[in-house]
């Protein structure tokens, strides 16, 4: 590979185990404790080369706690992380420990490759969980809150309040918030009310003067508006719930009020319908949305209460184990502080990142297809404007009357997206409009049922989905009228077509008019709207019909060069990886000795660094302002220049939902100056020294020179620049070099 290749320097300067972050005098160990299968695998059919996909999903976790910790970090920023730290592990029990507890409840065991029983894996979650959230606790309380009162930013308890602060509340309260409050009580006539999903209530517990009997009553807090109140201009706030709490009184004249306890439920989302059985998948959709509300409790968050009447009640109540129950001296609802974390105070954040343009379509008026016809558009997003590339195509498209047709699959978009009043536009102009829209996407159920129904009342045809199967791949095709006839026109991605997060996730997308790329399209818009069949494919990779086979025999290549004495070589960047069968293939590959980096930010459930196993094979995780969330695959093919390898991107991670049991898209990318740009972004992955995180053979990770934090001499040293300042280097280089061309031509 040579000067190009990255590899070889990776580990040079990688911190060893034990190593810990310093942070403003706080010292916490962020290297992961040892689980009991955290065990050496004695080889390839040892059952203990999968890690468990839960414990490592939590180590993804806890390397986005990390950012808090990191003083590099702007302050808002590590506020922000804290909110996604928090809003990660919420999503996280409601998809993943009430499957854990059906398979108990069954009689369900675990599979041969997990070592660890259902019952074990909840305990070790239930461990891990609450040392990270003891962690991030501590992290707000010791670190950032002293941190954010030095820039006079303080989050208050009520007993802090001055006396003209607490008359100024409580009169806000009393018009505000006191006439949305109910409060339900328990007793014979009233029953234990419902408690909603992921809402923070009040527990209280009153008695009457005099008598020495408790009754049991549940004040929610309020959903409307925000969650802190702010003292004026100033930028001092106390949490809603504070305030309620000190002013129960109002809510329950002349009884006597014995305690009160914060808590918060978190109910499974886990579906338990088989999709493949449904005559209508929109009311199957529907009706599981509302049995969403029911569902059973998987954790109850409380307060810090040692002994509590109420604890105990709510556990009767709903029914909980001992380990459903969740104690924090913290915050019970992490979300709170992305209030402090939108503070108009720009000096306390990363600066603002402007997305450039793509080249070519910086003019608005620029023909964008007469732009693909000169060849394939390459867009790396947030860096480049989705805006003026991605929304542009299908609104350009909406608007050109030699259009014909266009075709899109929807998976998530936002509330605001342009691209619906785009296609109902060309629909009610006359065009041949399809959409997919698949309403199986976990948590955006509801919204896009709303645009499915929009889009039919507007005479777009509408499919649901694949019947069994989840459509994940993010594709759009537009057929026009041409001189020379019809040409048809494609975007695929590796994200969604959702105009918030695109400003927010690092992701990748083609602009093409291939013939080749866009006749498969057609066929796979068939598939998924009109049950094709379809198996062959001339360029794509599609799953489920050939993309697991066709990665497999691309692994599998390089293990034969290897053993033919030639280069085997492998670079792939994605999400998540988890599919055994292509595990065992890169296990495979690493002891014939092929060289393999996996750049993975999520969970990773292969072993690197095992001798005789996978000595060959390095994961990095690389965690920063924007989500990683492209999927870059790479093969070297023995090839002397890696532009000659085989490069693809795609919607796909290589986990065996992805592969098997969704429908997914992976594009080549042939032309050679995309796949420089795509080759300079994974050697930046690699050789980052800023943003990356090193995954060990046990599962834990380890932050690559945590102790070498850059001075301001170095800031911008490119050795010290992590992955995504370097990109945003490159991009606003390349726009420089080109309006200087364009001065001088």
């Amino acid at each position: 590979m040579g000067a190009r290749d990255g590899g070889a320097a990776m580990h040079r300067r990688c911190s060893r185990a034990g190593k810990t972050l310093m942070n403003e005098g706080l010292k916490m160990n962020l290297k992961r404790p040892q689980a009991p299968n955290d065990v050496t695998p004695s080889g390839p059919d040892d059952p203990s080369r999968f890690l468990n996909r839960d414990l490592q999903w939590l180590e993804f976790n806890r390397r986005v706690l990390a950012q808090a910790l990191d003083p590099r970090n702007p302050l808002l920023e590590r506020v922000r992380f804290l909110a996604i730290f928090g809003s990660n592990l919420d999503e996280f029990f409601m998809k993943r420990v009430g499957g854990l507890r059906r398979q108990i409840e069954a009689g369900v065991g675990s599979p041969p490759w997990e070592p660890l029983t259902p019952a074990e894996q909840l305990v070790l979650i239930r461990e891990r969980a609450l040392e990270q959230t003891a962690l991030a606790t501590r992290t707000f309380r010791d670190v950032l809150v002293p941190k954010l009162r030095d820039e006079n930013i303080e989050l208050l308890e009520w007993a802090s309040l001055n006396s003209v602060e607490r008359t100024e509340a409580e009169a806000w309260y009393r018009r505000n918030i006191f006439p949305i409050l109910t409060p339900l009580a328990v007793d014979p006539g009233h029953r234990f009310p419902f408690i909603s999903n992921m809402s923070v209530s009040l527990g209280v517990l009153l008695r009457r003067p005099g008598e020495s009997e408790a009754l049991f009553a549940r004040v929610k807090v309020p959903e409307i508006g925000g969650k802190l109140y702010r003292f004026g201009v100033t930028r001092r706030f106390v949490p809603l719930q504070e305030i309620i709490a000190h002013n129960l009184g109002d809510l329950f004249p002349g009884m006597e009020i014995v305690d009160v306890l914060p808590f918060r439920v978190t109910r499974n989302a886990e579906a338990e319908r088989d999709n493949e059985d449904a005559e209508d998948l929109l009311e199957q959709i529907q009706q599981q949305l509302k049995e969403r509300r029911f569902a059973r409790v998987v954790r109850l968050e409380i307060g810090a209460r040692h002994e509590s009447r109420i604890m105990r009640f709510l556990e009767d109540e709903l029914q909980l184990d001992e380990g459903d129950l969740y104690e924090t001296d913290g915050m019970l609802d992490w979300s709170t502080v992305n209030e402090l974390a939108d503070l108009d105070a720009s000096e306390l954040r990363w600066p603002k990142w402007s997305p450039v343009a793509p080249q070519g379509l910086e003019d608005d008026d620029a023909d964008i297809f007469a732009l693909i016809r000169k060849g394939d558009v390459l867009v790396h997003h947030p860096y480049e404007s989705f805006d003026h590339s991605v929304e542009r195509f299908i609104e350009a498209a909406a608007a050109d009357p030699k259009v014909l047709a266009i075709k899109q699959a929807l998976y998530r978009t936002s509330g605001d997206s342009p691209f619906i009043p785009s296609l109902i536009r060309a629909a009610e102009s006359g065009k041949q409009v399809a959409v997919l829209v698949e309403l199986r996407a976990r948590f955006d159920e509801a919204r896009n049922i709303v645009w499915a129904r929009k889009l039919e009342d507007a005479g777009v045809h509408v499919a649901y989905g694949v019947v069994g199967y989840k459509t994940h791949t993010k594709v759009a095709l537009v057929v026009r009228q041409e001189q020379g006839g019809i040409r048809s026109y494609a975007h695929i991605g590796t994200g969604n077509y959702n105009s918030k997060t695109a400003r927010l996730y690092e992701d990748i997308g083609l602009l093409t008019c291939d013939a080749a790329i866009t006749e498969d399209l057609v066929g796979l818009f068939n598939y998924m709207t009109g049950r094709s069949r379809q198996t062959e494919y001339r360029k794509l990779l599609i799953a489920p019909v050939a993309m697991k086979r066709r990665f497999i025999e691309c692994i599998d290549h390089e293990a034969s060069l290897a053993r033919a004495g030639k280069v085997g070589r492998i670079i792939v960047k994605m999400n998540q990886l988890e599919d055994r069968n292509v595990t065992d293939a890169l296990y495979r590959a690493g002891i014939a000795g092929v060289s393999i980096d996996l750049i993975v930010r999520g969970f990773c459930c292969l072993r690197p660094g095992v001798r005789g196993l996978s000595e060959n094979i390095r994961v990095t995780s690389t965690i920063g302002r924007f989500l990683e969330h492209s999927r870059v695959f790479w093969f070297g093919g023995g090839q002397a220049d890696p532009l000659d390898g085989e490069f693809y991107i795609g919607s796909a991670d290589w986990m065996y939902r992805n592969l098997n049991t969704r429908v997914e898209c992976a594009a080549p990318i042939e032309q050679r100056a995309h796949r420089e740009r795509l080759w300079s972004v994974l050697q930046y992955h690699m050789t980052d020294r800023r943003q990356r995180w090193i995954m060990t053979a046990d599962g834990g990770y380890e932050l690559s020179d945590p102790a070498e934090l850059p001075t301001d001499a170095q800031s911008n040293d490119v050795d010290f620049l992590g992955t995504q300042q370097r990109v945003m280097r490159d991009v606003l280089d390349a726009r420089a070099r080109e309006s200087a061309m364009r001065l001088h031509s």
